[in-house]
């Protein structure tokens, strides 16, 4: 089993915690990671939220998150690219080391799946360097293929590692989330491809359960509750070298509307009893 030394709880999981609220509530639990958005990061303050989590003692997994760079019209993408750049500003002064990018969706009036992914991959060309520059690595994270018109047009972790590998292990690689990769035989191949190529940059969790409400996005379910072998894709990611914090980021309608504290405590049990 792993210890909760290795838990990482994402911000979304408790959104209706403030930053102070989630801080707390890691000490008190025995916490010690977080993964963190940039939006309530900067509602809060970005000089802020750098200090409340550095003061608590927290280490800042991922933020998230980047992305949404396959627009076609040049001023769209060139607005992308300035907020990505901010992104990675604001993961340096965070204290993370890694920016989760989304790729976006099939832009409107757009069918060509593989344009959109070579849009992406010109966007992780100007900003792989430029993460470089401030230590921080670009996690490119496979969604669901049921996201990838409007959302995410990476819907493997064989496509994802695919653009990775264009560029230097250091400034692009993978995230790997089991409630986009579980459904896939070909995903365990493909985290020992990226374990060998030193790209497996964070590993998160959420199950599946069924039936996913309307509009699919809130549809990540509680540690245990679902169709996923937790211990299984652990190891499979162990087996390729993986040792970092595991973030378990769930999306759920039904968890936010709960008192945000026992939510956290269950999030923490169910990492213990099912990871």
């Amino acid at each position: 089993m792993t210890g909760i030394e290795r838990f990482s709880v994402n911000q979304a999981t408790v959104r209706q915690l403030s930053l102070p609220e989630l801080a707390r509530g890691c000490r008190e639990l025995g916490i010690s990671n977080v993964g963190l958005w940039r939006e309530p990061v900067r509602a809060y303050g970005l000089a802020r939220a750098a200090k409340l989590v550095r003061d608590a003692g927290l280490a800042v997994t991922t933020l998230c998150r980047g992305g949404f760079l396959t627009a076609i019209d040049p001023g769209e993408r060139a607005a992308a690219l300035a907020d990505n750049r901010r992104a990675v500003d604001e993961a340096a002064a965070l204290g993370t080391d890694t920016l989760v990018l989304v790729s976006g969706g099939l832009p409107p009036g757009s069918k060509d799946l593989r344009a959109a992914r070579e849009r992406f991959a010109d966007a992780l060309a100007e900003l792989g360097p430029y993460a470089e520059e401030h230590g921080v690595r670009l996690a490119i994270e496979p969604l669901h293929p049921m996201y990838a018109a409007d959302r995410c047009v990476v819907s493997t972790l064989g496509q994802a590692l695919d653009l990775a590998e264009r560029f230097p292990a250091h400034q692009v690689g993978v995230a790997v989330d089991t409630y986009h990769v579980w459904w896939d035989d070909g995903a365990p191949a493909q985290i020992a491809r990226a374990g060998e190529a030193g790209r497996l940059h964070t590993f998160q969790l959420a199950d599946w359960t069924t039936p996913l409400p309307e509009g699919v996005l809130n549809g990540r379910g509680q540690i245990g509750d679902g169709a996923i072998d937790m211990r299984e894709w652990r190891g499979h990611l162990e087996a390729a070298g993986y040792t970092g914090p595991i973030e378990v980021e769930l999306f759920n309608e039904a968890l936010w509307a709960r008192d945000g504290r026992e939510v956290l405590a269950e999030t923490a049990e169910r990492f213990l009893a099912h990871v």
